[in-house]
């Protein structure tokens, strides 16, 4: 199951029914689980861990070290989830001292191109299409959709069961089970599809809706409009999700799209 074309370092740890192809390069203090396949011309750099029943396409460079000027060499790793897929010539790059490490969930998809920065987090259940690209410290959300060749800005945050349209520019924060597309990039409803395939109940998604009514379509400033969803919708765990995403913001949430192609107050 692992080629003698390999070039594994031995002090790589392998688990049980690894799967390395020729000319795949494994290096030192790599750790690989259980029935991962290592396909040829992959790379996986030196304090890279690979979860369970992942599969790693050719030209992909996972653990290459962080493309900051700030990097001095501290030891940080990239970090991969089980059954996680990275298709031909993704990059991930390891951490630095913010985080200490990268991360991608479990049950992921990058597809050929992506790359994630260094000290990002995605979440489990993430797709990010082709070119995808995420600056350093971008935070993603679980069962987020990342359009093909679609570009985070560095510490943007984009939250859970989001759906972000290909080929946009990402400078803001995107809330919890919305849609984002145009330029600048805008509030465009709801991700009723996605929310409908994962189960969520008709009741949560009435009370989402509800909250993004008074957030972005009822031309209210963002204070208000923070003040009217706690006066007016009852109290729950999806609210306050909501709301502390939209609160612990640093750099401002996606508006409602103009016509005349500026974000709204």
């Amino acid at each position: 199951m692992i080629s003698p074309l390999a070039s594994i370092h031995p002090n790589a740890k392998l688990g049980n029914n690894v799967i390395i192809d020729p000319f795949a390069v494994i290096h030192d203090q790599v750790t690989i689980g259980d029935g991962t396949h290592i396909m040829s011309h992959a790379v996986i750099m030196q304090h890279s861990i690979i979860g369970r029943n992942c599969r790693i396409f050719p030209g992909a460079v996972i653990g290459g070290i962080p493309q900051d000027l700030k990097f001095k060499g501290e030891e940080t790793t990239a970090e991969i989830g089980d059954n996680t897929t990275i298709r031909e010539c993704v990059t991930v790059n390891r951490g630095t001292k913010d985080k200490w490490k990268t991360t991608v969930g479990s049950n992921c998809l990058l597809m050929a191109y992506a790359h994630v920065a260094h000290d990002c987090t995605v979440g489990d259940h993430v797709i990010l299409a082709n070119c995808v690209q995420l600056a350093g410290h971008v935070e993603i959300g679980e069962y987020a959709i990342i359009g093909g060749l679609a570009g985070a800005h560095q510490f943007t945050r984009i939250g859970a069961h989001t759906y972000v349209a290909g080929h946009t520019v990402i400078r803001k924060d995107v809330p919890p089970y919305v849609k984002a597309a145009r330029e600048p990039m805008s509030y465009m409803g709801l991700n009723i599809v996605g929310l409908q395939r994962r189960g969520f109940a008709q009741e949560k998604i009435d009370t989402i809706s509800q909250i993004y009514h008074l957030l972005f379509v009822g031309n209210h400033s963002t204070t208000t409009a923070l003040e009217m969803i706690e006066n007016k919708v009852p109290d729950n765990e999806t609210r306050a999700e909501i709301l502390r995403f939209i609160k612990e913001s640093k750099i401002g949430i996606i508006k409602r799209y103009s016509k005349n192609g500026v974000d709204e107050d």
